[in-house]
């Protein structure tokens, strides 16, 4: 919640961007990065100067050629987005800061419930590769985000599809992937477009459908996303 405490408490004013890391938060981000090689040339540019570049990047939205000055040479920084993407680095740090907050708020750190759901979102243009698609029921053109959080928010999966694909064969998508980083799941809430035995027979993981009627029975609605 954005209380006047919490702006205080992640103010970036004396960081040259809003995307840099602090110091607290490169100490828990440090230990799931590569070492440097025993080998070989030293690193010319330090993991921490090319960590906020990529997340410069990945919060503007800008192309990687336009990178500030004050971030080394785009070249390298792409190339370690590259390298530490493939090897599963951002999974496993998200996977940890998810537990490490939920344990902050006094839950188990590995989450019983969970909330899937999907959102389409325009994409196109010059640049944009891979396929898309066109969802009727929101009529877009583009990708769908598929997600699936804990019951307070927090991404647990996420995994993006032609924005035709319908949400229940995501939803099928979601929970067979959540069995090995999240073996404690029991139960999923999801709205209308998860009903079926297409979601439900996925897995072991109850899926409990909410929305309209719920309401009308004095339920209430989870909702994520679009």
């Amino acid at each position: 919640m954005w209380t006047p405490a919490a702006r205080a408490q992640l103010a970036r004013s004396a960081l040259p961007y809003a995307t840099s890391l602090t110091d607290a938060e490169w100490a828990l981000v440090a230990p799931f990065l590569p070492a440097p090689a025993k080998t070989g040339r030293p690193r010319r540019w330090s993991l921490r100067a090319i960590l906020d570049a990529i997340l410069y990047v990945l919060r503007t939205g800008g192309a990687w050629r336009h990178l500030p000055r004050e971030f080394p040479p785009w070249g390298p920084v792409h190339r370690w987005f590259l390298v530490l993407s493939r090897a599963g680095v951002f999974e496993r740090l998200a996977h940890a800061l998810v537990m490490a907050d939920r344990q902050r708020a006094g839950r188990e750190a590995s989450p019983t419930a969970a909330i899937i759901d999907a959102q389409a979102a325009r994409s196109g243009g010059v640049g944009v590769a891979g396929q898309r698609g066109f969802d009727p029921a929101r009529r877009v053109v583009g990708r769908k985000r598929h997600v699936m959080t804990d019951t307070d928010g927090r991404m647990l999966l996420a995994a993006v599809s032609p924005a035709n694909l319908h949400d229940s064969h995501g939803g099928v998508g979601l929970l067979p992937a959540s069995r090995r980083p999240w073996p404690f799941l029991a139960r999923a809430f999801a709205d209308q477009a998860y009903a079926g035995e297409r979601v439900g027979k996925a897995t072991c993981v109850a899926v409990t459908i909410v929305g309209a009627q719920a309401r009308a029975e004095g339920m209430p609605s989870i909702h994520v996303g679009g």
